[in-house]
């Protein structure tokens, strides 16, 4: 029996030994394979970045002297291609969603809305977006710094313009974010404060439209189920309305959920992406080159230090713990010194003619 005893405590402890091993193994070992695939970084800390030093921290890393990097340009656009697939996914179509299919909403998983005829008929046939890549787009966002920039000719130079949220265009900003507009998101509560809902007149609606011409319109009708009955009345309202006026198109609830996880895979952890994000992604699978003005989410200007508004139009404040502006912000950097696109801070230079 004493023998025996050194010998079973030996094994006892190999067997400890071993098991601890592949614990530490496990812990080490990425838990989602296709994330790990994915992700050609290190991830960010999980937690949105706030206080003057890091803001510092970012202006120390970026450039305004930019050039891209191919390789590094195309790596990420088939990264996206790969996982969200803009062309055949960003849009609903009658393609892509035919009768009898199922939309989940993507801020609402839990819930899902079958397409019947009448629905599907308010589907574009197929993608609207050119077939061929464009050679630039500019993605606008509503930044304060864009206030007094005079980046309006730079903005309409660009092949394909994309705006956010319906931000207010003419005489008034023309001068430093342009009139020209190829595609306009809008989100559906714009319509409910607004307009009560298209529920009353509908001719001051269309008419405020007028500055996007025959633009596209872009609506989040399957993001939660509210969003769908008043995207259909601005849809039915343009199409009574037809005369000059925005293409409605309604944002893929599938893309938008690939979309989330690829940049959750990159350390954004928020409970939505914000528009801009998403029109960003959106922007480097259609366009060769990309560049982004008004996405500055700080309070004060990165060169002057003056406080901004919170958006180049007026000061109304942002609805909190939804999106996580700062850490998006962080990540769009990374891709402008990695050269994937060109982040625009600041004033623009005005030409002497």
């Amino acid at each position: 029996m004493r023998a025996v005893l050194p010998r079973l405590l030996t094994i006892l402890f190999l067997a400890s030994f071993c098991s601890v091993l592949f614990w530490v193994f496990l812990s080490n070992s990425p838990r989602d394979p296709h994330t790990a695939a994915v992700s050609d970084k290190t991830k960010l800390s999980c937690k949105p970045h706030k206080g003057n030093n890091n803001v510092s921290r970012l202006l120390r890393l970026y450039s305004s002297k930019w050039r891209k990097h191919e390789s590094n340009f195309k790596k990420f656009r088939l990264l996206l291609s790969n996982t969200s697939n803009a062309f055949s996914k960003a849009i609903v179509t009658q393609s892509n969603t035919p009768v009898g299919s199922k939309l989940v909403f993507d801020g609402d998983p839990k819930k899902s809305l079958e397409v019947k005829q009448p629905l599907f008929n308010t589907f574009v046939k197929k993608q609207p977006f050119k077939s061929g890549k464009l050679e630039s787009c500019t993605v606008v966002g509503n930044g304060g710094i864009l206030a007094n920039s005079s980046c309006g000719k730079e903005i309409d130079a660009a092949e394909f313009v994309i705006r956010c949220n319906l931000a207010p265009l003419g005489k008034v900003h023309e001068k430093d974010v342009g009139n020209k507009t190829h595609l306009v998101t809008a989100n559906p509560s714009i319509f409910q404060e607004k307009y009560k809902g298209l529920m009353e007149r509908r001719r001051p609606f269309v008419e405020s439209l007028h500055p996007y011409g025959n633009s596209l319109l872009l609506l989040p009708a399957f993001s939660f189920a509210p969003n769908t009955p008043i995207s259909l009345r601005v849809y039915y309202t343009l199409e009574d309305f037809r005369k000059a006026t925005p293409q409605v198109i309604f944002l893929n609830p599938d893309y938008v959920k690939r979309l989330a996880g690829l940049w959750k895979s990159r350390g954004l952890c928020a409970a939505r992406l914000s528009t801009g994000l998403i029109m960003a992604s959106l922007a480097v699978e259609l366009c060769d080159n990309v560049h982004l003005y008004g996405f500055w989410p700080f309070e004060f200007h990165p060169t002057t230090r003056q406080k901004l508004s919170n958006h180049y139009y007026d000061n109304r404040p942002c609805k909190k713990n939804v999106h996580s502006m700062s850490t998006e912000f962080e990540l769009l950097l990374e891709l402008h010194t990695r050269g994937v696109l060109h982040l625009h801070l600041g004033e623009c230079p005005v030409n002497s003619d």
